[in-house]
C-alpha cells in the first residue's frame, strides 16, 4: 500500500491468527525460559512479557488501529517500548523482532515503516550483543535477514492485493457496463417492437376497422330506401370483420399476413385491389411488370402493408374513382406504384399527424421502407391526383435509404 493511503491493506483472517499465535508463543517462550533458567530478573521478565501481550491484545480489539495510521503508530510505539523493556531483561525477546517487522510494515506508511523496521533490527542486534557481552557479524545476520524477508513479503503481498483489487474493480465496471448495455439493448428492442406493432396495427386492424366503418355508413345511408343495397354493405362489412379477425390472430402469433398465405405478393395485391373495388365506389386495377423475383418475408409484408395503407388513404381522402396499383420488378429492386385520379393535395404543406385526425399512414410507410433500405416518394398537387412510389432493393447488400423529399400525409 502506498504511503499516502489512510488505512492499512486488508489481510486474510488466517494470516492475522497466525501472527497472533506467533507473538503469543514467542512471549510465552521468553517468559518460560527465564523462569526455567532461573534468571535473576525472571519475575520482571514474566511481567514484561505479560504487559507486551496485553498491549498487543488491545490492538485487534481497538477499531481505530485498523482504520487510522496515527492510531496504529501510537499502538506500535507502546508495543515497541514494552518489547524494548523485555529485550533488556532476556535475549530471547530478540525473536519478537520478526513479527514486529510485519506489524510495522503493515500498519505504518511505507517510509515510516522502513525506518521503524530498521530501528527494530538495530535494537534487536544491540540488545542481543549486550546480553552476550560481545558482537559478531553473525549476530547481525539474523535480524537483518529477517527484516529483509519481512519487507519483501509485505511489499509483495501489498502489490498482489492492489492488483487483485484493480482487477476486482475492473470486473465490477465490466459487469456494470454489461448490465447497462443489456438495459440499452432491451430498451432499443422494446422501442423497435413498439414501432413494429404500431405499424402493424395501423396497416391491418386500423385500416380494417376504417373499411368496416365506411361500409356500415353506406348501409345506413341506403336504409330504408334500398334495403338490398344495405344488406349487401352489411355482408361486406361482416367479411371485412372476418378478415380483420384473421389479421389480429396472425398478428398476435407474429405470422405472415393471411392475404399472403398460399399465394405470391402479386396475387395478394391483385386480391387486395379486387376487394377494394367490391367494397368501395372505386375501380382498383392491378398491374404486374417484369419477372417476379424471390423476396424475403419482410419485403413481401412491407410492400403489401404499404399498398393496404395507400389504398385506405385513397378511399378515405382522395375522392378518386380509379386507382392503379403497379408492382414492378427490375432485377435489383422491386417497386410499388399507386396512382389515383383523386383530388390530390399539397404535398409541401401537410399537417403533422395526431391521434384525433390521424395522418400516421405515411410515417408508418416510410418507417417500413427505411428499415429495408428503400425509398418512398409522393407526387401530388390539388386537383391532379396522387402518385406514390416505393422502391426497395432486393439485393442483400442494399445501400442505406435516401432522404425522402415529401412530408407525412
Amino acid at each position: 500500500m502506498n504511503s499516502h493511503d489512510s488505512v492499512p491493506t486488508p489481510t486474510p483472517r488466517a494470516l492475522d491468527w497466525c501472527l497472533h499465535l506467533l507473538i503469543v508463543a514467542l512471549l510465552g517462550l521468553a517468559a518460560a525460559r527465564s523462569v526455567v533458567d532461573a534468571e535473576p530478573h525472571a519475575a520482571w521478565c514474566v511481567v514484561a512479557a505479560t504487559v507486551c501481550g496485553v498491549i498487543y491484545g488491545l490492538g485487534p480489539a481497538l477499531s481505530g488501529v485498523r482504520r487510522s495510521r496515527r492510531a496504529a503508530a501510537v499502538w506500535l510505539a507502546a508495543l515497541g517500548l514494552a518489547w524494548l523493556v523485555l529485550m533488556t531483561l532476556t535475549p530471547d525477546a530478540v525473536w519478537l523482532a520478526f513479527p514486529l517487522y510485519f506489524l510495522q510494515l503493515h500498519l505504518l506508511p511505507r517510509r515510516s515503516a522502513f525506518v521503524a523496521v530498521a530501528a527494530t533490527a538495530v535494537a534487536a542486534i544491540v540488545g542481543f550483543a549486550v546480553h552476550r557481552h560481545l558482537f559478531t557479524p553473525g549476530m547481525a545476520i539474523g535480524p537483518a535477514l529477517g527484516a529483509a524477508v519481512a519487507v519483501a513479503v509485505v511489499l509483495g503481498y501489498q502489490a498482489l492485493y492492489r492488483e487483485s483489487d484493480r482487477r476486482r474493480r475492473l470486473i465490477e465496471e465490466l459487469t456494470a457496463t454489461r448490465a447497462d448495455l443489456a438495459a440499452v439493448q432491451h430498451t432499443a428492442g422494446v422501442l423497435a417492437e413498439r414501432d413494429r406493432l404500431a405499424r402493424e396495427i395501423h396497416d391491418t386492424l386500423a385500416q380494417g376497422f376504417s373499411s368496416i366503418q365506411l361500409l356500415l355508413h353506406a348501409a345506413e345511408r341506403a336504409l330504408p330506401a334500398k334495403p338490398a343495397d344495405a344488406a349487401d354493405y352489411v355482408v361486406q362489412a361482416r367479411q371485412a370483420a372476418g378478415d380483420n379477425l384473421a389479421e389480429a390472430r396472425r398478428f398476435v402469433a407474429a405470422l405472415t399476413p393471411p392475404s399472403l398465405d398460399g399465394t405470391t405478393l402479386a396475387g395478394a395485391l391483385e386480391r387486395l385491389c379486387a376487394t377494394t373495388s367490391s367494397r368501395h365506389r372505386i375501380a382498383a386495377h392491378f398491374h404486374l411488370v417484369g419477372e417476379p423475383a424471390s423476396l424475403t418475408t419482410a419485403q413481401d409484408v412491407a410492400v403489401l402493408r404499404i399498398a393496404q395503407s395507400a389504398l385506405a388513404n385513397t378511399v378515405r381522402h382522395a375522392g378518386a374513382t380509379r386507382v392503379d396499383v403497379t408492382l414492378r420488378y427490375s432485377g435489383t429492386h422491386v417497386a410499388l406504384e399507386i396512382v389515383d385520379d383523386g383530388r390530390g393535395f399539397d404535398a409541401e404543406n401537410l399537417p403533422a399527424p395526431d391521434h384525433e385526425t390521424g395522418g400516421f399512414g405515411l410515417a408508418a410507410m416510410r418507417s417500413r421502407v427505411r428499415s429495408l433500405g428503400g425509398v418512398l416518394t409522393i407526387e401530388s398537387a390539388p386537383g391532379e391526383g396522387t402518385v406514390l412510389t416505393t422502391q426497395i432493393p432486393t439485393a442483400q447488400n442494399a445501400a442505406s435509404p435516401e432522404t425522402e423529399a415529401v412530408s407525412d400525409r
